[in-house]
């Protein structure tokens, strides 16, 4: 029988809540964790994984075409996630590497409820209203009156899996004016799921609320720049669960200083861990959470059974299901 090396690189939940899922990957072959820095270079990368050729793998560090220049044999990376891009796709592909990502709709609900979930802590002060109560502040109350969700104008930048489940909350449970920018889907699409399909320079100027659910690509990293918050309204919130990069962060730290940007509520950073000294974290109006959106019970099981049915196809021939590119010369 083939030897199986797999590595999981960078993922802080694997196997940590759901014991048997791990226990049946080292009935395939040897399992090591790596924890990595996110900026890691693809040869120093490759080094530290020669030997491994199944990896399961989080949103970073980024596997590069320089990684698979200096890589060995490796016939599978299974993306802990539903996003791939921090995985070169064509370097893999000619690496003879097949890539499998999570179905979207196992992180449909998670990922859209923490996002509503962080923009309502902010709106409504939580976070500082719980930290005064601990500090034996309850007097304090009247520091903490917020805002509310019900009937504003909220703008949905991105209406594919996450963003869509976000314009069904809002409108169908927050009774919200939603507004929506994609430019990949169509105005029906939108309207199916209780939306208006704007362009950009609308949504921007109408919106009292923006939630970011887009996938990150090169036509739209730092799409919410200082052009853009200019033309925003005044006192906007903006909640983020999709890709730190979406947003120019400097851009958005001069608009929380001016008072322009009213509250942002972030589960995600353009650079992955953020640490206390992160200029975000200089506002008491920022609600930001550890990339979390995908993190339920629920979810993380059928996240990790995936990535777990995925090693298990391959090592038997098969292709896995939702392979970015279901090519490989092994499988021809």
């Amino acid at each position: 029988m083939e030897k199986y090396k797999i590595a999981i690189v960078n993922s802080s939940s694997f196997g940590k809540i759901f014991h048997d899922q791990l226990d049946r990957l080292k009935q395939i072959g040897e399992v090591d964790s790596f924890t990595v820095d996110g900026e890691i270079g693809g040869k120093e990368l490759a080094e530290l994984l020669q030997g491994y050729n199944i990896v399961i793998a989080s949103v970073t560090p980024f596997f590069t075409k320089e990684f698979f220049d200096h890589k060995d044999e490796l016939i599978l990376i299974t993306r802990h996630g539903i996003g791939y891009n921090n995985i070169d796709i064509e370097a893999a592909q000619a690496h003879d590497t097949l890539v499998s990502i999570i179905p979207a709709l196992v992180e449909r609900d998670a990922v859209a409820e923490n996002n509503i979930t962080n923009l309502l802590a902010l709106l409504r002060k939580t976070v500082e209203a719980d930290l005064s109560v601990k500090n034996d502040n309850w007097e304090d109350r009247a520091n903490f009156v917020g805002r509310t969700l019900f009937n504003k104008t909220v703008g949905v930048i991105g209406v594919g899996n996450t963003g869509s489940c976000v314009v069904e909350t809002l409108r169908n449970g927050f009774r919200c004016n939603v507004l929506a920018y994609d430019p990949y889907k169509s105005a029906l699409h939108i309207e199916s799921y209780g939306a208006k399909k704007v362009d950009l320079p609308q949504l921007l100027k109408e919106a009292d609320i923006i939630c970011l659910c887009a996938s990150l690509n090169e036509e739209n990293y730092h799409m919410i720049s200082t052009e853009e918050i200019d033309q925003m309204k005044d006192n906007v919130y903006i909640s983020n669960s999709a890709r730190g990069a979406l947003i120019d962060e400097a851009a958005a730290v001069k608009g929380l200083e001016s008072g322009k940007i009213a509250g942002l509520a972030t589960d995600v950073l353009e650079e992955e861990p953020g640490r206390r000294d992160h200029p975000y974290l200089t506002f008491t109006n920022v609600v930001m959470t550890p990339h979390t959106s995908a993190y339920t019970m629920e979810c993380l099981q059928e996240m990790g059974a995936k990535c777990l049915r995925d090693v298990e196809d391959v090592v038997t021939g098969k292709i896995p299901e939702r392979a970015v590119q279901p090519y490989s010369k092994s499988f021809s």
